[in-house]
């Protein structure tokens, strides 16, 4: 009888996976480096007085810090004024325009109608098209509206501008969604506003959690349309705060970095908040299917 064969040792571990994961750290670490030291300076900056912004290096940390840079911020740069007028201009614009855009993309991707694609072709063409183009006919548009310097006049344009995008991304998140779970709810008498708000949104938090935080911090930060429409102080936004302030104290690097750092935090904010909510969601629809 034939000697069974030895057993044979398993192979150790290639040394090349061990060199990738090294080289994915790395990567990793640099891209950290890339985003965090201009902010690390930035904060820096914002704590020391003129004479250590112009005495010592930049990467120096402040020994006595500064704060009244932020102070200086607060009430010279109008920081609180523009501040407010950019979260009623993001709390209202971003859900209200989420919510059009999700409307219009469960009727283009679960109701049948004439025309259907080319709508959708049209909505689509919508997004490739550049703010600036249209600048000059807003304006128009909005002064005889008689709502330049206003939030709603504001407001409605930016609404239109992400429409599209929007309506698009959700369009294509919609349709991964199987219509079999509308049989089912049709079945027990949903009709299509119940279907839209109990059933289709629910399963589409990642994507509405990731718009959101895209749109608002692209509606916080916009400067083209603001710079149009905003004619008075008291209306403008952080953007052109953030300009005016700085064409007026141009050498006080100081209170300026102590404006955008604080300009920064409601974004900061939102995003931290509405993140935890997107991987969530995320790794829920990973697992079911």
């Amino acid at each position: 009888m034939a000697n069974p064969s030895p057993k044979r040792k398993p192979r150790p571990l290639s040394r090349g996976r061990d060199w990738v994961r090294v080289g994915l750290w790395v990567a990793l670490l640099f891209s950290v480096l890339i985003w965090a030291v201009p902010l690390i300076f930035m904060v820096f900056t914002s704590l020391k007085s003129e004479a250590d912004i112009f005495g010592t290096p930049a990467f120096v940390p402040p020994w006595a810090p500064e704060w009244g840079n932020y102070v200086e911020a607060l009430d010279r740069g109008h920081l609180l004024t523009a501040g407010g007028n950019s979260l009623i201009v993001a709390i209202i614009k971003v859900p209200v325009g989420l919510f059009i855009s999700a409307a219009a993309a469960f009727a283009l991707s679960r109701i049948r109608f004439k025309r259907q694609r080319l709508l959708m072709g049209v909505i689509a063409l919508g997004a490739m098209v550049p703010i600036q183009v249209a600048i000059a006919p807003l304006f128009q548009v909005i002064n005889g509206l008689n709502l330049l310097s206003t939030n709603l006049g504001l407001i409605l344009p930016y609404i239109a501008f992400g429409l599209p995008y929007q309506t698009f991304i959700l369009y294509g998140f919609f349709r991964q969604i199987p219509e079999e779970i509308d049989e089912s709810a049709r079945i027990d008498g949903a009709g299509n506003w119940r279907l839209f708000l109990t059933i289709i949104l629910p399963l589409a938090k990642p994507a509405l959690a990731a718009l959101f935080i895209l749109d608002f911090v692209a509606t916080w930060n916009e400067y083209s349309i603001a710079l149009a429409l905003l004619q008075s102080q008291d209306s403008w936004t952080i953007p052109l705060a953030l300009q005016g302030f700085q064409s007026q104290f141009t050498s006080s690097y100081g209170p300026l970095n102590a404006f955008t750092i604080m300009s920064v935090f409601p974004v900061l904010i939102v995003y931290l908040m509405f993140q935890r909510y997107f991987v969530e969601g995320a790794f829920a629809g990973a697992v079911k299917g």
